[in-house]
């Protein structure tokens, strides 16, 4: 083994179990190994035994609508980078990139008129 990284995702709970405080770190994060705050996160752990994806989607009550909005563009914007990476398929990381344009144009986070810059 060449190196290894810890990632550690640290959940503060309120009365009712909910989320109220979310922090991350990494053991090789090159701004400090200190916890660093935030609203949400969302974790997919594909199993190499089952086939299966398993999810951890967390936010706290303090995410605003709009910015579980832009979350969810960058995600989908990121996903469809992530998805053409790994398998070269241009077609299909197309259509979720102008999915990610469309979610982003719906939610007001991309202004129609800036689609044309961001393809």
């Amino acid at each position: 083994m060449q190196g290894k990284s810890t990632i550690q995702i640290d959940v503060e709970l309120d009365d009712k179990k909910h989320p109220d405080k979310i922090y991350w770190s990494a053991s090789d994060n090159p701004q400090g190994k200190e916890p660093i705050a935030c609203k949400a996160f969302l974790l997919s752990v594909f199993d190499e035994v089952s086939a299966d994806t398993f999810r951890i989607d967390l936010w706290t009550s303090k995410l605003q609508v709009a910015e579980m909005d832009r979350l969810m563009f960058q995600t989908f914007k990121s996903m469809a980078d992530t998805y053409f990476k790994a398998t070269n398929n241009h077609e299909l990381a197309n259509v979720m990139h102008n999915f990610a344009i469309y979610f982003g144009e719906q939610t007001g986070i991309v202004p129609k008129e800036e689609n044309e810059n961001l393809s």
